[in-house]
């Protein structure tokens, strides 16, 4: 399945759920910014930007992870100044990584611009002990997204 929203195309790996929506707009005038979840649970109606919601579902083998647009201009600053999507690794998750700490999860989180857009990457896996075969999961997720203005 390819999901496409929002300048986004995602080509779904079997075990994946996807869903893209627009926050509200920071300013008058301009789209809202672009969210997108994915997980290898149920992705629930009602969640948080970051995960709540969702998280809470993780047995030891899942993922979720949740992109964030942010507003126009920012790509120029320098906290967005990786100009490519991150590939995870084992060692680039930690459980002190997450705002809400739940026993056994472990989470990641980068800033980075494509295409000229802002972004952040949060990334929680179900086990901490379990990063590494979760953070291949996440990965082939990611060899999938492109990002564009008008994709």
């Amino acid at each position: 399945m390819t999901l496409v929203a929002g300048g986004l195309r995602l080509v779904l790996p079997s075990g994946w759920e996807a869903r893209v929506r627009r926050q509200e707009p920071s300013q008058p005038g301009r789209p809202g910014n672009v969210l997108l979840h994915a997980a290898t649970v149920v992705l629930p109606d009602q969640r948080g930007d970051f995960g709540s919601g969702v998280v809470e579902q993780l047995g030891p083998d899942d993922a979720f992870l949740a992109m964030f647009e942010y507003d126009e201009g920012d790509a120029a600053k320098v906290l967005f100044r990786s100009g490519r999507l991150p590939v995870p690794k084992p060692s680039d998750f930690s459980p002190d990584v997450l705002q809400r700490t739940r026993a056994g999860n472990t989470g990641a989180q980068w800033f980075f611009s494509l295409a000229g857009r802002a972004f952040s990457l949060h990334c929680v896996l179900g086990s901490h002990a379990r990063r590494a075969p979760g953070a291949t999961k996440v990965a082939q997720l990611l060899a999938g997204l492109a990002v564009g203005p008008d994709l």
